[in-house]
């Protein structure tokens, strides 16, 4: 069985210290912007995150509005989220209760219909109207439950992505044109 390599309550502590005496310095804007990439190449974009600023993410339109698929679409990235901050929100939870996780998998599903993001019509939504998460976990010494229960409703608790879907977020979209 895998035990965690990392501390995590040793990591977070001074964390949580400097966020109990300095509130202010705890709120963090998260910052992704779209790297300079071929423009004449309307299938492909590529972005990086400022927490990772070395590390780039290719993305492409999918193939049932004309994509190549030989990248992720933005709405495979979205799902990706989702399983990655899942993921690692459980890993972190299970380190910090000592509970040695024996196995680990998340999946993530979509529903999506093309034809709203190709203008077919109103009756066709744009966007994802229904995301499913299933996590599956294998984990040792809990023959009742008990552990692995709370190890669940805490990193589905803590997960910021899956509260951020569930709760809805207000998005502001602005855009500004310049002519040559």
């Amino acid at each position: 069985m895998p035990r965690s390599t990392v501390n995590v309550r040793e990591l977070q502590a001074p964390l949580r210290e400097r966020y109990t005496k300095d509130p202010d310095s705890a709120p963090v804007v998260l910052r992704a912007v779209s790297d300079t990439t071929d423009l004449s190449d309307p299938l492909h974009c590529s972005v990086h995150a400022d927490g990772a600023p070395d590390t780039s993410f290719r993305s492409g339109a999918h193939p049932a509005v004309g994509g190549a698929g030989d990248v992720p679409c933005s709405g495979d990235l979205l799902l990706a989220a989702l399983a990655a901050c899942q993921e690692v929100t459980l890993r972190m939870v299970a380190a910090s209760m000592g509970i040695e996780l024996e196995s680990l998998e998340v999946t993530v599903e979509g529903d999506w219909d093309p034809r709203g993001t190709l203008a077919m019509g109103k009756q066709f939504p744009i966007g994802v109207p229904a995301i499913r998460c299933h996590t599956k976990v294998v984990i040792g010494e809990d023959e009742r439950g008990e552990r692995a229960e709370r190890l669940l409703r805490s990193a589905e608790r803590y997960c910021v992505v899956l509260n951020t879907l569930r709760n809805g977020v207000d998005v502001s979209s602005t855009f500004e044109l310049r002519g040559k």
